[in-house]
């Protein structure tokens, strides 16, 4: 154990609202990659909105209602690995295009948190922000490029 953990933001925007006939297979498949993500090696911490469900009524952009938000911690960019690629979740990632626009800006972003520190939305749309100017670094990478844990001081 390091000390950290590490938190990973992705956000998308809808083709249509998600009470649309569109969203209708999208929804329904929320709550069992939620279940599948809550009980996966390695998961952590997942942001909830008031429901305690699931973030679909947060926004990152209150002028953008089809702008979705997602916010997890792990225990390493191993473990989220393992679950986005491994695990049912690929079967519902890879049908992202029927349900969401292409992004023309990077949209997602992973770093690492003291343990036990729960990102805030603000917190979490800063590192989107610091990977599209300034690229992949230790404060805020991707997949393609990741960083270690910070070391812990005593």
């Amino acid at each position: 154990m390091t000390g950290f953990e590490l938190a990973q933001v992705n956000i998308g925007r809808i083709i249509a609202p998600l009470d649309s006939p569109e969203l209708a297979d999208f929804v329904a498949e929320l709550p069992v990659i939620n279940v599948l993500a809550d009980r996966s090696p390695g998961f952590v911490w997942r942001m909830v909105d008031d429901d305690g469900e699931d973030a679909t009524d947060l926004r990152p952009d209150d002028d953008d209602e089809l702008l979705l938000f997602n916010c997890s911690t792990w225990e390493s960019v191993e473990a989220l690995q393992a679950f986005v690629y491994h695990t049912d979740h690929l079967r519902v990632l890879s049908r992202r295009r029927d349900w969401y626009h292409r992004m023309s800006e990077m949209h997602q972003a992973m770093w690492w948190v003291p343990a036990g520190h729960r990102p805030s939305l603000a917190e979490a749309m800063e590192r989107i922000a610091r990977v599209r100017e300034q690229g992949s670094g230790p404060l805020a990478f991707t997949f393609r490029d990741p960083h270690p844990a910070p070391v812990a001081t005593t």
